[in-house]
């Protein structure tokens, strides 16, 4: 049976990622990158579909974890009559983008500790069983385009399609495992010392980290969250994925179970205020940039989510031989999604544009002819009904979030002019602005329920909402979004956090079920500090980082009425919502109030 999802703890190296269980299991690990088939499955299914386990034999006394300050480097620390040990996980910088590795060291720390190691590769999420050879240093193991390499000076047996070991470590003792990937037309990859790889990768993490400009009482529960937003990039491209896991649920043995192994354009504005108001700006000149390849074409032709390489085609499928997550079944690669309209992205590209722009991230020739083609689209596609921000799997309709976004696109357009000299039609830019403004104010807000509500004619109230004074349509404090709060906190709110909407209501196609949505709950603590609700806010704001797991990490939603989290994990999302939120709690100029900034 699988762990709770949060107690599993991330590591990566910008190429891919893996989950690491308190237990000491590797249970999640896709290669080469974050959306290739999975080798180690076990997440989302039986042992055997893929694990590696090291962890003391017998009776454990107690397991702590850290990462070590400013690093992605996971110490696992196990206490047993015999002694104590730490297994130390990590991923070494590839050499070039056809090698990744996973280096794991069992390092004594006290007494002697037995210890047993269990290595079950499967490709093809848990399909494809491989040939596997025993060799002097280690275990070598081939399907079809992959091979692996794992060296490690402890002997191993194999039996059942599975390769197990036992030994001892003592005090001062290390004992490395070294994990190879590369293609299998191609020779293995030399030996590299897990040692010196070790002392490197401790070296480049912090040396990273340490440019973080994070301050305040939160400076280091931001910084710890930037490094989970480095771990999700994808170095060669610059695009950062939802979450490096599909399918983990939305609600336990439910069907809301969805692959985010992609990179979503709502994601854009604030990952790029989250990267640059923290210090980081070539990250966000990578993201920016991923963005621009990624939006090529016509603007009809723009997508929500695209592959880590701006890839348009991301088909979805059921894996229909893994059990999933705690029985949660399908079991999706791929996401649907792809295909649908939604209006909100045109907004969040040019608001990223906008963002870039204000923070000195140099001119790019492409960015304003993308903008404003986009904005001779807009004109005439902001009546459209689309599927709206939470990709509804029900009929299109005029999602009241996403005529506001049309709206930031006609508005950052016309700052683009005022404020940067860019040339266009800013006289028809502004009366764009101006009627969607009209629109919503007028078809978006229920006289009868006091409030904005998810789409026009409709009477259910939307979390996505929250955003409405964040993009500066609407002050906080105007009366309409003081009611529409109230509603929220009266109508979404469970044990004080946020639900996205009330799924019961058929909106989206599916069966009623989740938990409350974590990057609305910090929205709204950000609609707090904007209605001078200070108190109220930061009150929010520590109890959804106490959400957090023992090693700071959070999923993409809680279930209050258990105690776990919910969804793919960890969410570069809910990160960045974290990120944003103790920026607005420290300073007078956070990204709420600047994205809010109004001419």
């Amino acid at each position: 049976m699988s762990q709770a999802i949060e107690d599993y703890a991330l590591i990566g190296n910008v190429h891919t990622a893996a989950l690491v269980g308190r237990n000491g299991s590797m249970d999640w690990l896709c290669l080469p990158r974050f959306d290739s088939e999975a080798c180690f499955s076990a997440l989302l299914g039986s042992p055997q579909n893929g694990r590696w386990l090291i962890s003391p034999k017998g009776e454990i006394g107690s397991i702590r974890r850290r990462y070590r300050k400013g690093t992605l480097i996971l110490e696992t620390e196990f206490t047993t009559t015999g002694g104590s040990c730490a297994v130390i996980d990590f991923m070494p910088a590839p050499e070039n983008e056809d090698e990744i590795g996973v280096v794991r060291v069992v390092e004594g720390r006290r007494g002697s500790v037995a210890m047993q190691t269990e290595f079950v590769l499967r490709f093809g999420y848990g399909r494809v069983v491989p040939w596997l050879r025993r060799r002097e240093d280690g275990i070598s193991v081939i399907a079809g385009p992959n091979a692996v390499q794992l060296r490690s000076p402890v002997p191993f047996a194999s039996d059942d399609f599975r390769s197990t070991a036992e030994f001892v470590v003592s005090e001062g003792e290390r004992v490395p495992f070294v994990l190879s990937w590369h293609r299998s037309h191609t020779q293995s990859p030399p030996a590299r010392d897990p040692l010196l790889l070790l002392d490197e990768a401790e070296t480049r993490w912090r040396a990273w980290s340490g440019r973080c400009v994070c301050m305040g009482p939160w400076g280091e529960t931001m910084r710890q969250s930037v490094i989970v937003l480095k771990a999700l990039s994808y170095a060669p491209t610059g695009g950062i994925v939802a979450a490096p896991t599909t399918s983990l649920p939305e609600e336990i043995g439910g069907p809301r179970n969805w692959d985010y192994r992609y990179c979503w354009i709502r994601d854009a504005t604030f990952t790029l205020y989250a990267l640059l108001i923290s210090g980081f700006l070539d990250e966000a000149r990578a993201w920016r940039e991923w963005l621009l390849r990624a939006v090529a074409g016509q603007p009809e032709q723009l997508q929500i989510m695209y592959g880590l390489a701006g890839e348009r085609e991301l088909p979805e499928r059921e894996i229909a031989w893994l059990a999933g997550y705690e029985e949660s079944r399908p079991v999706r690669v791929g996401n649907a999604a792809h295909s649908q309209f939604q209006l909100d992205v045109y907004g969040e590209i040019a608001d990223a544009f906008h963002v870039a722009r204000r923070y000195g991230i140099e001119p790019h020739d492409g960015s304003w002819r993308v903008e404003k083609t986009l904005l001779d689209f807009l004109e005439t596609a902001w009546k459209r009904p689309d599927e709206g921000l939470w990709e509804v799997r029900g009929p299109r309709r005029h999602f009241t979030h996403s005529k506001v976004m049309a709206w930031v696109a006609a508005d950052r357009a016309v700052k683009a002019v005022e404020r940067f000299g860019m040339v266009g039609p800013i006289e028809r830019w502004r009366a764009l602005r101006d009627a969607i403004h009209e629109d919503v104010c007028r078809r978006g807000f229920s006289v009868k329920r006091d409030a904005f509500v998810q789409f026009y004619g409709g009477c259910e109230l939307d979390a996505a909402l929250l955003m409405m004074p964040l993009v500066g349509f609407l002050p906080a404090c105007d009366p309409r979004m003081v009611a529409t709060v109230a509603a929220i906190e009266r109508e979404l709110m469970v044990d004080g956090f946020v639900r996205r909407y009330a799924t019961a209501s058929g909106v989206d196609g599916l069966p009623p079920g989740e938990g409350v949505f974590l990057a609305c709950s910090f929205w709204l603590a950000d609609n707090y500090a904007m209605m001078g609700r200070r108190g109220e806010a930061q009150v929010l704001f520590e109890r959804l980082l106490a959400l957090r797991n023992d090693v700071g990490l959070l999923a993409e939603e809680y279930d209050p009425r258990s105690g776990r989290q919910l969804g793919n994990f960890p969410q570069a999302f809910s990160h960045v919502a974290l990120i944003n939120t103790a920026h607005n709690l420290t300073t007078r100029l956070g990204p709420a109030h600047s994205r809010a900034e109004q001419v």
